[in-house]
Parts: structure tokens; C-alpha cells; sequence
């Protein structure tokens, strides 16, 4: 089964030799909970270089922040998420097909990887971001996994249009919404099976794809091998990993993971696109990503020079693009305006850096904050949510000049 497989890339000495890799574990917040930072360590999952363990059933690996001086993250170095344990190793996805119908389709079609090579393929780089990233640094903390800067990665992602897929079943006029469902199942009966659907609307849209590969080679199996539904500009929870199911559906999906999971307040978070079929007066789903930076060098709690140094990261919003970037030095009293990096698309990450230039010795706080598009710039007082979602509080890194 899947477990064995990925241990299998830690083995035993790296499990026996977790206590002292739990110490090389640099750049954690220190917003997060102390028990996060005490248990979180590097875990070697197979096909990956070394990520910050915070679960292993399910995997919940994330990158550490160091990975973010580049807008587009390797795939040894994306990050793991999973809701459930039971996982499909690459043997039992050789046969993987994708059957896709449903009540609004006139047809049911079952297409393999060969069928989604012969569609017209599209590209796109794109932010592939958890919803709860950043959850550990919630305020009162919130349950869940405790996600600090690293449960996110922007990649290249190449294969056919979601629509032109369901096209092959002839999707009906009184299609509301896609329902997708993925090979990675519950490992009990009793919990409830990770399925997930998006209004016709983001499914249609041109930027939505079924991946086939990541970074110019196959998806990753902890990434959605053989094919994964890329949703850009909302968070991951809607890019389905191993997608073995597209259904066509009249009314919307309402099992826990719509009804229950994955929703914040109503009106909390800007939405430029509303879910109107899974939207009610108290909760919405979460669905667009918020504005936000992450700065990955340097790690907070560093030294450095009185020469100064040079401060990189990345921006990214819902798909608007970054218009501006902004660093900060002193705790947010004075801005200075950071260079971006080259445009790699208004779905994708976009690096920035600021030359310091020569700095007094002492403390000195440091700081970034994004402006999209569209205006909308990152907030200064986090919005509090049971689920811990959208958390675009500005980072803040202490770094000591010596």
C-alpha cells in the first residue's frame, strides 16, 4: 500500500535519526503553536526532497520557506496534502481512466491518458495554494493541521481544457455545477469520501485544465498522478488529485465537504466570482485566493551584515496579477517599493527583491506587502475564522544587524 512506499524514502535511519533532524528545521514561525514546532521535522517522502513533516496519515508535508526565492517551485519540493490515507500507489494507477457523464450529459464517455493527449492541450503557471496555509499562525489558534508559510507552490501545469473534456459527454444546458471525485479514498467506511464540484462557470473557463504534467514532466503521484484538476486563482481544495470522476450535475453537490467543510463567513473575504449554488446567508465556500506575499530569504532570526542585505520572496493574488510589492525594515513605519520579477503570467507567483543598502546595527523587523491589480492589498489585522483561512497578514521576520 501507499504508506510503505512513502516511508520507504525516510527509512530507518532517517526515522531513527528524527530527534536531531527536528533541530535543522529553520524559518518556522513563531506564531505557530509550541507543540507544531517542537514535533515538525524532515520527512523524505519518496520522489521529494526533504519537506517539514506535519502529519504522515494522511501526508501533510510542507515546503520549507527557503523554496519561495523562485516564482516557479520544483516538483521535488511541492508540497503534500491529503485528506485521506488511503492512497493509490503508481501500481494500482496503471489501469486509471476517467469516466465522465452524469444526469446533465447526454453521453457517458470513459477517456484514457491517450484521449487526453489527442484534445487540444493548454498551459499555464499557476499558485497551487492550500486553504488553510498559514493556520497555524491563527489567533486564538484553530484545529487542523497546523500549516505555517509553506503549504503552497506555483508550477507549469500542461494538459487538455476541462471543457473540452466535458464535451466529449455533451454537458446539458441545465448543467449548475461539475462534480469531481479522486482514487484516494477513506481507509474507514465511516468517514466520509473526499469529492468536491465547481460551478459551470470556473469549469468552462479557459484557464482551468486537467493536468498531465507539472514542470514539463508527469505529475508527481503525491501531486495528482495521472491527472489533476488545475483550478487557477482558487485554492486547492477544487484541484481534485488522481481525478477518476467528472459528473455533470442539475442541482449542487451536497456532501460534507461542500456543506460542512471548507466555508467561511458570508461577505468576510472579497469574492469576484460568487459560488452561487453552494452559497447561503451564514457561510460561504472559500474559494478565490486572497493577496498576499511570503518573504523566503532571509529566515527570521538571522544575522546579518551591517552592509545589508537583499530581501526576495513572492506575491500572488486570484488572478488579477501583482502590481506593486512593498518591504518594509521597520516594522511596518516606512515602505519601500520592491522590484518585481518577470511577469510569469497573473495565475503564477511573482518574485521581488529589495537591496537593503547599508543598515545600523541592532534590531530590525522586516516585512512585505502585496498590491494586485485590481487594488486590493493585503490587510494588517487578520480576519479570524474557525477554519483558519486567508490568513494575508503581512509576514513578519526578525533579522539581527551585527
Amino acid at each position: 500500500m501507499f504508506r510503505r512506499e512513502i516511508l520507504v524514502g525516510i527509512g530507518a535511519a532517517g526515522l531513527a535519526g528524527r530527534s536531531a533532524l527536528a533541530d535543522q528545521v529553520k524559518g518556522l514561525s513563531p506564531m505557530l503553536p509550541a507543540g507544531t514546532r517542537e514535533e515538525a521535522r524532515w520527512g523524505t517522502l519518496a520522489g521529494k526532497q526533504p519537506l517539514i513533516q506535519l502529519a504522515d496519515r494522511p501526508p501533510n508535508y510542507e515546503a520549507p520557506i527557503a523554496t519561495f526565492r523562485e516564482a516557479i517551485t520544483p516538483n521535488d519540493r511541492f508540497f503534500v496534502r491529503y485528506h485521506l490515507a488511503g492512497i493509490p500507489d503508481m501500481k494500482a494507477l496503471e489501469s486509471w481512466s476517467l469516466p465522465v457523464g452524469g444526469e446533465a450529459a447526454n453521453r457517458q464517455v470513459t477517456l484514457t491518458m491517450e484521449d487526453l493527449r489527442a484534445l487540444p492541450q493548454h498551459e499555464i503557471s499557476a499558485v497551487c495554494q492550500c486553504s488553510g496555509s498559514r493556520r497555524g499562525l491563527s489567533d486564538p489558534h484553530v484545529a487542523g493541521v497546523q500549516w505555517g508559510y509553506g503549504a503552497m507552490g506555483c508550477a507549469t501545469f500542461h494538459g487538455p481544457r476541462l471543457r473540452d473534456v466535458l464535451a466529449k459527454a455533451e454537458v446539458k444546458p441545465d448543467a449548475v455545477e461539475i462534480w469531481m471525485d479522486g482514487a484516494d479514498g477513506p481507509v474507514l467506511p465511516t468517514t466520509p469520501d473526499f469529492s468536491k464540484s465547481l460551478p459551470m462557470d470556473k469549469a468552462m473557463d479557459d484557464d482551468t485544465i486537467v493536468a498531465i504534467e507539472m514542470n514539463g514532466a508527469p505529475l508527481p503521484l503525491l501531486n495528482g498522478y495521472p491527472a489533476r484538476v488545475i483550478v487557477p486563482g482558487w485554492t486547492a481544495t477544487y484541484w481534485m488529485k488522481h481525478v477518476n470522476g467528472l459528473h455533470a450535475s442539475s442541482k449542487p453537490l451536497e456532501n460534507f465537504w461542500m456543506a460542512k467543510a471548507y466555508r467561511v463567513p458570508a461577505n468576510m473575504f472579497p469574492v469576484e466570482h460568487p459560488f452561487t449554488t453552494q452559497d447561503n446567508n451564514q457561510t460561504w465556500p472559500i474559494t478565490e485566493m486572497v493577496v498576499n506575499t511570503v518573504i523566503a530569504e532571509p529566515l527570521d532570526g538571522a544575522r546579518v551584515e551591517r552592509a545589508g542585505f537583499t530581501v526576495r520572496g513572492v506575491a500572488w493574488d486570484r488572478g488579477s496579477g501583482i502590481r506593486r510589492v512593498e518591504v518594509s525594515l521597520d516594522d511596518g513605519h516606512t515602505w519601500h517599493e520592491a522590484r518585481l520579477d518577470r511577469d510569469l503570467g497573473n495565475y503564477a507567483f511573482r518574485g521581488f527583491s529589495l537591496a537593503t543598502g547599508t543598515l545600523h546595527p541592532g534590531t530590525s523587523v522586516v516585512s512585505a506587502r502585496a498590491t494586485s491589480n485590481t487594488g486590493e492589498q493585503q490587510v494588517q489585522a487578520l480576519k479570524w475564522n474557525p477554519a483558519g483561512y486567508h490568513n494575508n497578514v503581512p509576514q513578519k521576520l526578525t533579522v539581527h544587524v551585527t
